[in-house]
């Protein structure tokens, strides 16, 4: 079997949370996360747009990174990225071959998410010999073999984190950015025990930085840092008087206990992302003051100036229509969503909207919709999706005095909304991010 239709052949597993899997598989592939050191980013909002800040400040910083991020937007080589830059298809693909053979091992097939875990970090672990000339060197042999790899992997979790396969490394930091209401499903009906559950990938002696949480979440992050003798630093609230937003982007003075950095232009759109630069700054701070890395003022300015994640208020062009792309995806995503659009754009506009079944689509609607002049729904090519009449009737039902329409594809529903005005706000759905994101005519 070729290796994509190997992949693909494993989305039918669905979602399959525990470890024994990816552990074992990992065994299997001679253990390649050992050969360097890992960051984990967990939380239900801001997880990728702090992975894109802290990544962005190590590669300035001089080293050689690994970034592990899902889901994709456009391309399945998106989720895999050394200095930066997804891999080679054919790099990829070289991978799974060896992921797919390792599986046989397996007493059942890996999930989707367990083969491209131990895909980025095979990737990782033969990325090639970086700058080290700064960084402890771990032991860098695999099996019988000496290899290199990246100086550093950041590593996003997928859902939850104890039983998320990137738990299966021992992560030297954790970030926890902001906890809300996501895949209850799957972590629980309350923030403690979701957070329990995104807190169990900190380990022993790992620093862990935390956003500002709620009380049940933060005391949930708390317990488990104390449990296992973890360091925790928790990131202070910048005063919102002082941040202005320029062409949607914050602007503020970010002044840490071990340094002023002076006015900052934020690379992301949105005054939420001030708590996710916030967090990455005290993230590379930590690393620097332990001696895992040496990162100065500089590399950390351009960690959160130059740090770039497509598909969270990315501003495209499709087909002469301008549109904001944004993945919010959940109702604490719809809310910043439209916090952005109350303040920069300053008046309804048309939003075409895409939602997974297993998502709280009335919570996404009734946050948008106090912005919006019309819905559009329609749905990404993605099994998972409510179709565009389920979906009309839904937001019908919440936004009662807004004009409510269905288009058969993401195309169509652009074109429609466009005739309510622009910019066109997509959102809902990563996935249809992404989609929206490939029409672009403009350069991503």
């Amino acid at each position: 079997m070729q290796p994509r239709a190997f992949l693909a052949s494993l989305e039918t597993f669905g979602i399959k949370l525990g470890l024994e899997q990816i552990r074992t598989l990992l065994d299997a592939l001679g253990h390649p996360e050992r050969g360097f050191p890992s960051i984990s980013i967990v939380g239900t909002n801001g997880k990728g747009s702090v992975t894109a800040m802290i990544e962005r400040g190590l590669r300035a910083a001089g080293y050689r990174t690994g970034r592990y991020t899902s889901p994709h937007l456009v391309h399945l080589e998106e989720r895999f990225a050394i200095d930066g830059q997804p891999v080679s298809a054919r790099s990829l693909d070289d991978a799974l071959v060896e992921v797919q053979a390792a599986s046989r091992s397996l007493p059942h097939p890996p999930t989707y998410f367990e083969a491209t875990t131990a895909a980025a970090l095979l990737l990782f672990a033969r990325a090639g010999a970086g700058s080290r000339q700064h960084v402890r060197e771990p032991s860098r042999r695999q099996g019988d073999h000496d290899v290199t790899g990246v100086d550093v992997a950041l590593l996003e979790a997928g859902l939850g984190g104890r039983l998320d396969a990137t738990n299966a490394v021992d992560a030297a930091g954790v970030v926890v950015t902001s906890i809300d209401f996501d895949h209850q499903e799957h972590l629980g009906e309350s923030l403690a025990t979701i957070a329990a559950e995104k807190a169990a990938v900190i380990k022993p002696g790992s620093v862990v930085v935390t956003v500002p949480q709620p009380p049940d979440a933060a005391e949930a992050v708390t317990r488990r840092c104390q449990m296992v003798g973890a360091t925790l630093v928790q990131a202070v609230p910048v005063p919102q008087a002082d941040v202005t937003l320029i062409d949607g982007r914050a602007r503020l003075h970010l002044a840490t206990p071990r340094r002023a950095y002076g006015p900052l232009t934020l690379g992301l759109r949105g005054r939420h992302q001030v708590g996710n630069a916030v967090a990455a700054v005290l993230m590379l701070e930590a690393l620097d003051e332990r001696g895992l890395f040496s990162i100065d003022a500089d590399a950390i300015r351009q960690a959160v100036e130059d740090a770039a994640w497509p598909g969270r208020l990315d501003l495209l062009d499709v087909d002469g229509v301008d549109v904001l792309i944004d993945g919010a995806h959940n109702p604490a995503g719809a809310k910043a969503l439209a916090a952005y659009l109350r303040e920069v754009i300053g008046r309804p506009v048309p939003v075409v909207l895409g939602v997974m079944r297993d998502k709280d689509a009335a919570a996404i609607v009734e946050a948008l919709a106090g912005c919006a002049n019309r819905f559009v729904c329609t749905a990404p090519s993605s099994a998972r999706s409510m179709s565009p009449a389920d979906l009309t009737a839904l937001a019908a039902s919440v936004a009662t005095n807004l004009p409510v329409d269905a288009a058969a594809s993401p195309a169509d529903a652009i074109r429609a909304a466009a005739t309510s005005g622009t910019p066109v706000v997509v959102a809902g759905s990563l996935y249809l991010a992404g989609e929206v994101r490939a029409l672009a005519t403009t350069p991503p």
